[in-house]
């Protein structure tokens, strides 16, 4: 059983351990992620493993830098594309309706060139690594710090 969090309201709280939570996604406000045209939507966020889902929009032409999946992520593209713009796909385009899943240690850079709304599912929060040579996740917190002794 886990002990998830996410981005609900109170009315979770006197759940039991086993109840079901539904979200009303549409009352969620979007999130601004550190990357320009990058927001998202938390969904399940489990703080003790990482494991996460969150609905992610991509405004045309915004990019998701350099980054690692340290164990598998999956991605449905609701609307819009996503494409890899570096990495051994490089040029592999995702487009609305499609599904693609990454394997851990699997590592690129990807961007939405006319823009896109995905499901994005996590085991544990990428690696993204800076120019400065810093491995932070995706909120810029220093990820071995925070993940590195997580399963």
């Amino acid at each position: 059983m886990t002990a998830a969090v996410k981005a609900g309201g109170p009315e979770h709280q006197s759940l039991g351990p086993l109840a079901s939570r539904l979200i009303d996604t549409d009352a969620l406000a979007w999130q601004q992620t550190r990357f320009e045209g990058i927001v998202y939507k938390p969904l399940l966020f489990d703080a003790a493993t990482g494991l996460a889902t969150s609905l992610m929009r991509m405004a045309p032409g915004s990019v998701l830098p350099d980054h690692e999946h340290v164990l598998i992520e999956q991605t449905w593209v609701i609307e819009g594309h996503l494409v890899d713009r570096t990495g051994p796909d490089a040029g592999l385009e995702c487009k609305a309706g499609q599904f693609i899943w990454r394997p851990a240690g699997s590592r690129h850079s990807a961007w939405s060139p006319n823009g896109g709304l995905f499901l994005a599912m996590f085991q544990i929060p990428n690696k993204f690594y800076s120019e400065d040579g810093k491995v932070l996740d995706m909120a810029g917190h220093e990820w071995d710090a925070i993940w590195g002794a997580k399963p």
